[in-house]
C-alpha cells in the first residue's frame, strides 16, 4: 500500500492507496512544529481506526509547501515505516514539462495537481485549487506546464475582513438565499461567497483565450464544492487530484526505476 501525504499551510491530506484506488483517506491540521513522533502517532491512530496496520504500508510519497515540516516527516517515515520517502521536488520524475522563467518556483502542490489533472482528463486543461490560497494552472493541449495565477485563499481573505473590520462577526461560509444580503451576516456571506465565484469565473475566462482551444476546468481543495455549486465555470471537482498526482508520480518513478 502506499500513504501520499500531501501538507498544505493550513491541513495535510493523506491517502492509503491500494494498487490505483484510494481505499481511505483523511485531512488533518498543519502544525509545523509538529515531530516525527506527534505525526507518527497521529498516522498510526488513523490507520488503526480504518483497520489498517503499519507494516501494510509498503511505499510513502510527500509533497509539501511547507519546508519546515519535511525534517519531521522524513524521519517520521524512517522511524515508523522503516521506508525512505519519495519526496517531489528537483531530480523526480513527474512527465510534467514546465514552462516557467524558474521551474524550482513552482510548488510541489501545482506540480503534483498538473500531473494528475493531465493525466485523467488531458488537455487543455485549468485547475483551480482553492487551498490557503487559490491557485489557478494552465495546462496545454500537449501536457506542457503553462504557468498560472495565486490569488488569496478563502480562507485568508475572510480571516483578513474579520481582523480589520472590527464591527464585522465572523461567519460560518454558507450560500446566503440571495445576492443581495438583508442583514451582515447574509451581506459578508454573499460578498464572500459570490466574490470569489466572479474571481474563478474572470480569471477562467482570460486564461481561456490564451489557450489554443476551450479547456476543461478542474477544481480541487477544501472550499471547492462550495464554489463549484454557484459557478457554470468549473466543469469537474476532484476533491483528491493532489493524493491521485503523488500516486502517479510515485509510479513513475517506481517504474523507472525498474527499467
Amino acid at each position: 500500500m502506499l500513504l501520499a501525504i500531501d501538507v498544505g499551510n493550513t491541513h495535510i491530506m493523506l491517502g492509503v492507496f491500494q494498487e490505483e484506488k484510494v481505499s481511505v483517506y483523511w485531512r488533518i491540521a498543519t502544525r509545523r512544529e509538529s515531530t516525527e513522533d506527534e505525526l507518527g502517532m497521529v498516522i498510526k491512530n488513523l490507520l488503526q481506526h480504518s483497520r489498517l496496520a503499519l507494516r501494510e504500508v509498503s511505499a510513502v510519497a510527500i509533497s509539501s509547501v511547507v519546508p519546515p515540516l519535511m525534517y519531521s516527516l522524513e524521519r517520521m517515515s524512517q522511524k515508523y515505516f522503516g521506508l525512505e520517502p519519495l519526496v517531489v521536488g528537483p531530480g523526480i520524475k513527474t512527465g510534467l514539462n514546465i514552462l516557467m522563467d524558474n521551474p524550482r518556483e513552482v510548488g510541489a502542490d501545482r506540480i503534483v495537481n498538473a500531473v494528475a489533472g493531465y493525466s485523467l482528463y488531458g488537455g487543455p486543461l485549468i485547475i483551480v485549487d482553492f487551498g490557503t490560497a487559490t491557485t489557478f494552472c494552465a495546462i496545454s493541449e500537449q501536457g506542457d506546464y503553462l504557468g498560472g495565477a495565486i490569488a488569496p485563499g478563502i480562507g485568508i481573505a475572510t480571516e483578513a475582513l474579520f481582523e480589520k473590520a472590527a464591527k464585522l462577526p465572523r461567519v460560518e461560509l454558507n450560500r446566503p438565499r440571495r445576492v443581495i444580503g438583508k442583514d451582515t451576516i447574509a451581506s459578508i456571506q454573499s460578498g464572500i461567497i459570490y466574490g470569489f465565484v466572479g474571481q474563478v469565473e474572470g480569471i477562467v475566462r482570460r486564461m481561456s483565450k490564451e489557450l489554443s482551444s476551450p479547456p476543461l476546468v478542474v477544481a480541487t481543495g477544501g472550499f471547492a464544492s462550495l464554489v463549484a455549486k454557484e459557478t457554470e465555470a468549473i466543469d469537474q471537482v476532484n476533491p483528491l487530484l493532489t493524493l491521485e498526482g503523488l500516486r502517479i508520480i510515485f509510479q513513475r518513478n517506481r517504474n523507472a526505476e525498474t527499467t
